[in-house]
Order: structure tokens, then C-alpha cells, then sequence
């Protein structure tokens, strides 16, 4: 049997979360108690025949979230089994939160205690912080429409297979904020800017006169050549340690020219030594 955790913010997704591994076979339970976590897994292991191999829970902050700091010794309990886990955690910056809550006019669970919708969503990342650091995928849904977030579920969770590490290549502009939840952040942003060629302004880093563009400068050759040879020396260490999956994030200015080429490239130059790779520009239009 397979099993999936499923926590994060609410309004940051986990339904659509539970729906598309329910699309995928997955037997979903929203809003388990966590501390039931494990005599469910005991339950499903032992009754025969087996009726679920692949299995979906969600624990959010109407799941006992009281019991959220003693995740650790709950995940020891399911362990003992040698079951195939996953913890999957969804989160979401406040000012995206709080437009969401406001557009679909829902309340926040924590909202009920009598907190103000800010102070309930940051009350409610306290209390899953135990689980956040401890998940094995953490997806930040903050630019993400429904159909983008149900395909990166696909992509970084599904349809990994094999025993390599799944790892995600994204571009993104720091003008719009740093990625959440990446392990690696490269700076692009001392290369030569084709955003100041008025003919190349328009164009991304996926467009041949870009590429040409930026082929003519070494200082470009040599920053592929750097981050190529880093996540080659280090992958395999962070690898040896069990890790499921990794986020390397490269950001130029806007996220459109010098950070989506050298996503590219170095997706493809990854793709000759590595299996399970994922490629995503968050702010190419």
C-alpha cells in the first residue's frame, strides 16, 4: 500500500489536492483526525483482502491540529511498517489567502474561535509548521490557478516513478517574490539583460533571439556552467540522505529572459544524467 499525507493552509489547495489523486486511483479521507492516522494505517494493512494500494489523507486544522507537534511520533508509528509514504504540503503567501477567502466569501476554520482572518491564518501556520518541515513535497500555490496546481500534482507527485529523486526546475523574477519551499535559489541577475534590447523585450528566454542573445556573452556560459557542475556534485549527496524530491529555483529580474534560458539549459543537460525531472517558469505569461 501506498500512502499520501495531505496537510497545508487552508484555501491553499488541498481539496484540489485530494480530488486529483482521487482522479488517480488514490481511496481519499479528508480530514482525518491525526491523531487516528495510525490505527487507520493498522486497519487498511490488516484487513483481507487488501482493498486500497494507493491511499490519500488529508489533516488540515479541523484534524486536531493540537496534535500536530507530536507529527514525528506519529510518522514513527507508520514507519514501523515500511510503508511507501509521502507527506504533501500546500501553502500559500497571506495576500494571496486573503483575497481567496474574500472572493469565495468562505471562512477560515481557525475564524470561528473569533480571530480575525489575518491572525487565523497565521495562527493556523504555527500550528502546521511541524508538519511543513517535515514534508517530503511542499508546493507554494500562490501563482497558481486551480488547473496549474492540479497539473504540478501530476507532475512532482504522480507520475514520478522509479526510485530517483523527482527533482523541479523553475525560472521565476524577484520582483514578484522568492519562490517558498525551494531548496536552491540562484541570482541570474548580474548577466546582460535582453529586456533592455527593445526587439527582445517582448520575446522569452524560449525564443531563438534570446538564446542568440545571450549565447554571445561568456559571463552567461560561464553561470550555466557553474550551476550545472554544483547540482551535479551535489545531487547525489542530498540524494543519500532519502530525499524525495528538490526545488531549484533560478530568478532573474522579471522572470522572463536570462532565468527561463538557463532553466531550459539546464533542464536539458540534467535530463543526460538524471530521470524524473520537472521544468515550470512561474512567471512566463
Amino acid at each position: 500500500m501506498k500512502l499520501v499525507i495531505v496537510s497545508g493552509l487552508s484555501g491553499s489547495g488541498k481539496t484540489v489536492a485530494l480530488h486529483t489523486l482521487e482522479d488517480s486511483g488514490f481511496y481519499c479521507i479528508d480530514n482525518l483526525p491525526l491523531g487516528m492516522l495510525p490505527e487507520l494505517v493498522d486497519t487498511m494493512l490488516n484487513t483481507r483482502p487488501q482493498l486500497y494500494d494507493m491511499v490519500a489523507v488529508a489533516i488540515d486544522a479541523r484534524s486536531g491540529v493540537d496534535k500536530s507537534s507530536r507529527f514525528d511520533e506519529i510518522m514513527s508509528q507508520i514507519n514501523k511498517h515500511e510503508l511507501p509514504t509521502r507527506v504533501l504540503f500546500l501553502t500559500c503567501d497571506t495576500s494571496r489567502l486573503l483575497k481567496r477567502f474574500s472572493e469565495t466569501r468562505r471562512k477560515h476554520p481557525l475564524s470561528r474561535q473569533g480571530l480575525p482572518l489575518a491572525d487565523a491564518i497565521q495562527q493556523e501556520k504555527k500550528l502546521l509548521e511541524d508538519i511543513h518541515s517535515n514534508a517530503d513535497l511542499a508546493i507554494d500555490s500562490s501563482s497558481m490557478n486551480v488547473h496549474e496546481l492540479r497539473q504540478t500534482i501530476i507532475d512532482r507527485l504522480i507520475s514520478q516513478t522509479g526510485s530517483d529523486m523527482g527533482i523541479l526546475i523553475q525560472s521565476f523574477g524577484f520582483k514578484n517574490g522568492v519562490p517558498a519551499d525551494t531548496d536552491f535559489v540562484f541570482d541570474v541577475r548580474c548577466l546582460p539583460n535582453p529586456h533592455w534590447e527593445e526587439a527582445l523585450r517582448p520575446l522569452s528566454g524560449q525564443d531563438r533571439a534570446v538564446i542568440k542573445y545571450l549565447e554571445n556573452y561568456s559571463d552567461v556560459e560561464e553561470m550555466f556552467d557553474s550551476i550545472f557542475r554544483f547540482l551535479i556534485d551535489w545531487i547525489p549527496r542530498f540524494e543519500k540522505e532519502n530525499r524525495s524530491y528538490m526545488t531549484i529555483s533560478i530568478g532573474c529580474t522579471g522572470g522572463k529572459h536570462r532565468s527561463v534560458y538557463l532553466a531550459e539549459r539546464i533542464n536539458k543537460a540534467l535530463q543526460q544524467e538524471r530521470a524524473n525531472l520537472s521544468l515550470r517558469h512561474r512567471d512566463l505569461v
